[in-house]
């Protein structure tokens, strides 16, 4: 895995205007960088990614199948118990999930490690499957990279197919809180691939969703919301009046409601008492488990519930080395093994592999000047070549 300098295609600008980017000159695409690529090797990413995050991905649900048949697991997430059953019915129905994102340490020599799943209202998604794959083609083209670059990239594809065997019948209600950016830019490309799939589409705001007599949820033109596609976070959900009528609602979500076991961050210490050793895996602890002892003084704390890497310390010998500020820590936190980034010159990667209906499908690394990866990072391309 190394960074290769690059130079920044001639026409960047027009590239961002098409694809709805904001581009500033003299500083580039927001949220985008091009000056650099990281390179792989097909082994890397067949042995050391695709595989391990597949197989973590077959762990989790080890880990739903535990949590949905415990109270007391349930409990520890945090989850309100109104939506135990909800949550437990979905999972053996065997509700389909679309996509998710596991964010890894890895520095292309030692098992990568799962740092977090991103199992519910993933961002970043366009820039890994669309702009990712057009600079892969424009830099080939013009000689910027080497014409036998390739990458691993079949998010665009995949998710077309994953909309199509998702048995939608009818309109599919895409929803999310239009005032975040990230989140409303993600939901139009899903949206996007759910239109390729063949299925009529239509948006609705979160806030604009009500109710009819029959306690179905409705848009605004008052037709009944039976599938739900939505970019809006279980846990916003459950604390909102809204929630509680979700129950009889009928709705059909996407992601299903038992997705809100793995975007927690007690999944961590749920997958390392499952499965110590793993060499995948971090040791992790609820804050408050005496086990957690194991750590000694150098660890990394974190929320249940947090976005964006808000709300995260990195303690290092027993003193604080790095801090980011947030809204969230009302809730309970959790401990986890210092495995830091690798350093690049002052640039940290964090390694995203995305997955759709559960298959590992490409990456994207999302660059900061931080060990922690917060909301002003920048998504760096890759290539691989051997």
């Amino acid at each position: 895995m190394k960074r290769i300098p690059a130079t920044e295609r001639p026409d960047l600008a027009q590239a961002a205007v098409e694809h709805g980017f904001e581009f500033k000159p003299g500083e580039g695409v927001t949220g985008w960088d091009e000056s650099a690529y990281y390179q792989f090797s097909l082994r890397q990413i067949e042995e050391d990614i695709e595989a391990p995050v597949e197989e973590l991905e077959a762990l989790c649900f080890d880990v739903v199948d535990r949590a949905v048949n415990d109270e007391a697991v349930m409990g520890r997430l945090g989850i309100p118990e109104l939506f135990w059953g909800y949550i437990r019915e979905s999972w053996h129905k065997g509700e389909k999930n679309l996509c998710g994102r596991m964010d890894l340490s890895y520095d292309g020599t030692g098992p990568a490690k799962l740092l977090e799943y991103n199992a519910d209202t993933p961002t970043g998604l366009y820039e890994s499957a669309v702009f990712q794959w057009e600079w892969l083609e424009a830099a080939s083209r013009i000689d910027l990279i080497p014409s036998a670059s390739d990458q691993y990239n079949d998010i665009h594809e995949s998710l077309v197919q994953g909309f199509s065997l998702m048995g939608i019948q009818g309109l599919a209600h895409f929803a999310c809180n239009q005032d975040i950016e990230d989140d409303k830019g993600t939901l139009d490309y899903l949206e996007e691939c759910a239109k390729e799939a063949g299925l009529e589409t239509c948006f609705v705001a979160m806030s604009d969703i009500g109710t009819d007599e029959l306690g179905r949820f409705t848009d605004l033109d008052d037709r009944a919301i039976m599938d739900l596609i939505k970019l809006y976070p279980w846990e916003w959900i459950m604390d909102e009046e809204f929630g509680a009528k979700l129950l009889d609602s009928g709705v059909r979500f996407v992601e299903p409601p038992w997705k809100a076991i793995l975007s927690n961050k007690g999944l961590m210490p749920l997958m390392w008492d499952m499965f110590e050793g793993h060499p995948n895996l971090l040791p992790a602890y609820f804050e408050d488990d005496p086990g957690a002892e194991a750590l000694g003084d150098t660890y990394v704390r974190k929320p249940l519930l947090s976005r964006q890497g808000a709300n995260i310390e990195i303690v290092q010998d027993g003193k604080t080395i790095l801090k980011s500020d947030g809204p969230y820590g009302a809730e309970d936190f959790i401990l986890q093994g210092y495995h830091p980034l690798p350093d690049h010159g002052g640039k940290f990667p964090l390694l995203g592999c995305w997955l759709v209906a559960s298959k590992a499908v490409g990456i994207c690394i999302r660059e900061d000047q931080s060990l922690i990866t917060g909301e002003n990072c920048q998504v760096v391309p890759h290539v691989i070549l051997d």
